[in-house]
């Protein structure tokens, strides 16, 4: 059985992990990372400020035969909550109530959470443990956000054991729908008050010139 974690990588880099990044020749580099603080532990106020911005996420889990699941989740802004530096809770809606992912936790805590924010490039991996809470009807209306059309059923809780952000390399620039409509009415106005501003302009031209003197 492994020992206990000296870094916070350990959680992902396992002793076959490095022993492939030594042949491959990038343990040094990680290991210059591991010496150096190596990942954080704990959710920092920028991460806070990321997560509860989200309004996708994907929960990956695994049963106890290793058989690993992803599931997507999603909601408004601020549907996923960070309730203290080591914990990240959110209402889960009912679905096609399968329970595959409730099953897999039941069986095995271990859980990843995987972040990614495609207008700025930027993807986030946070690993854990998680667990559901049934019957806490405060915590599940303290998470369920306002006025969104969900049936709120229970709740996860997601303690953080380490996370990481990777580099924006290979990820698309795309961009939320509400966003770009945001973006084209924007523009639409400003385009609308300059053409009323050039109307104006042509108007008060034509109105003060001089009459034309005949010849």
């Amino acid at each position: 059985m492994a020992g206990p974690a000296t870094y916070a990588s350990d959680v992902a880099f396992t002793e076959v992990v490095k022993a492939i990044q030594a042949r491959k020749g990038s343990r040094g580099a990680y290991a210059r990372m591991e010496q150096g603080g190596s990942w954080a532990r704990s959710i920092t106020a920028e991460l806070k400020a990321e997560i509860e911005a989200q309004t996708s996420v994907f929960l990956a889990t695994a049963n106890a035969q290793g058989q690993p699941y992803i599931q997507h989740r999603g909601g408004p802004a601020g549907f996923l909550r960070v309730l203290d530096d080591r914990t990240i809770g959110f209402a889960d809606f009912a679905g096609n109530r399968q329970y595959i992912t409730q099953g897999n936790l039941e069986e095995n805590p271990k859980a990843h959470l995987f972040l990614i924010d495609y207008a700025n490039r930027r993807r986030i991996k946070i690993w854990g443990t998680a667990r559901m809470v049934e019957g806490d009807e405060a915590l599940l209306q303290r998470l369920m956000p306002a006025g969104y059309r969900a049936r709120p059923e229970q709740v996860l809780l997601f303690a953080v054991t380490a996370w990481d952000v990777n580099c924006p390399q290979h990820i698309p620039r795309r961009f939320e729908a509400a966003d770009v409509a945001a973006a084209i009415e924007s523009r639409d106005q400003r385009i609308a008050a300059l053409e009323d501003e050039v109307r104006r302009l042509r108007e008060h031209t034509v109105t003060s010139q001089p009459p034309a003197q005949p010849i």
